[in-house]
């Protein structure tokens, strides 16, 4: 049966808040199609297998960055190769800045999923309005997962030896040590956009007087990598690396301005500036312009690996919002092409 189908995390900061969420999205769905809950790995990989034996035409996704990665990443293991249903992000989350990036409309999850349905149901007069976008591929050894998101734990073994995850942006250093400091800073609170701007502001003026936390957020990332053409970036102590298939990474910064360069690419950055040299950088990613050359290598690939340093040292990164670590290399590549729904 073909129609919509709802994948509701429990977890979310949304849903968290909302605890009539998913009866809300159920009432609103109607006879549209289903609505599952998956609150763990386990929960998520068998509503794709039910979503793929209903032949489902749209994916809405009720959470948050992380959410939408990790749902992405299990249905791409089930559908093995095959196109997956248009995706529809619901913005359940606290930040949704995957949704910002592919220009999908600001709403609460019900509203969003009405809309959706209305025009689902007017779709052969109207088709429905719709962006492309890839998702990275990165794989590597896991030596420990922290779920500080919320995105459903990972609670069941990667079905190979490299854990392999989908998701529009990544980053190591200081990039995965601002989103620690965020989700530490609220206190067991639903992290959310002020909390995000009050870390950021935290950490501008703790590197302004040489503070605690800023030695904790900017900690750098010492390592290496070498690009698909055989390009390397010299191991050294790096900022942070970060890459992205969207423009933004947070707070509307938007350091992947080549995002769209080439197709089947993402735009890679090895920032090597000082903390307060980034900072001062910090109203050109805003812009979407290059930083200085002083400041960053960058590049557009479809593929780099990522070394920590000698070789040896496990790599602490983020996919979308949520932290890992890995022990080993780590493999990033251009992944699949996804349908983004704009209605």
């Amino acid at each position: 049966m073909a129609g919509i189908g709802v994948i509701f995390n429990p977890r979310s900061g949304h849903n968290l808040r909302n605890p009539r969420a998913a009866r809300k999205l159920a009432r609103t769905l109607g006879d549209n199609g289903v609505i599952r809950e998956a609150g763990s790995l386990d929960e998520l990989y068998r509503v794709a297998e039910d979503f793929r034996k209903l032949d489902i035409d749209v994916l809405c996704i009720s959470g948050g960055d992380g959410t939408n990665g990790t749902t992405i990443t299990g249905f791409l293991d089930v559908y093995q190769g095959n196109a997956l249903p248009s995706i529809a992000f619901l913005r359940g989350g606290t930040m949704n800045t995957v949704a910002n990036a592919c220009g999908v409309r600001r709403g609460k999850p019900e509203g969003l999923l009405d809309r959706l349905c209305r025009a689902y149901v007017a779709r052969a007069a109207q088709p429905l309005a719709n962006t492309e976008r890839y998702v990275m591929c990165i794989e590597g050894r896991p030596s420990r997962t922290k779920p500080e998101s919320d995105a459903p734990p990972a609670s069941v073994a990667a079905p190979s030896p490299l854990a392999k995850k989908y998701g529009f942006n990544f980053g190591t250093g200081a990039v995965r040590g601002y989103l620690a400091e965020y989700y530490a800073y609220g206190k067991g609170e639903p992290p959310n956009p002020v909390i995000a701007a009050k870390t950021l502001l935290r950490g501008i003026g703790s590197a302004a007087v040489g503070g605690d936390m800023i030695k904790r957020l900017a900690a750098p990332f010492r390592g290496s990598v070498e690009l698909a053409n055989g390009t390397t970036w010299e191991e050294r102590d790096y900022f942070a690396l970060a890459g992205g298939t969207i423009d933004q990474i947070g707070l509307n910064f938007r350091p992947f301005y080549r995002f769209g360069e080439k197709p089947n690419t993402f735009h890679l950055l090895g920032i090597h500036t000082s903390t307060l040299g980034f900072i001062s950088q910090l109203p050109r990613i805003w812009r979407a312009q290059p930083m200085k050359p002083s400041h960053t290598y960058e590049a557009v690939t479809d593929k780099a690996v990522i070394r920590g340093a000698n070789g040896q040292e496990p790599i602490k990164y983020m996919i979308d919002g949520d932290l890992f670590e890995c022990s080993g290399e780590l493999h990033i590549s251009c992944g699949p092409k996804v349908r983004i729904l704009l209605t």
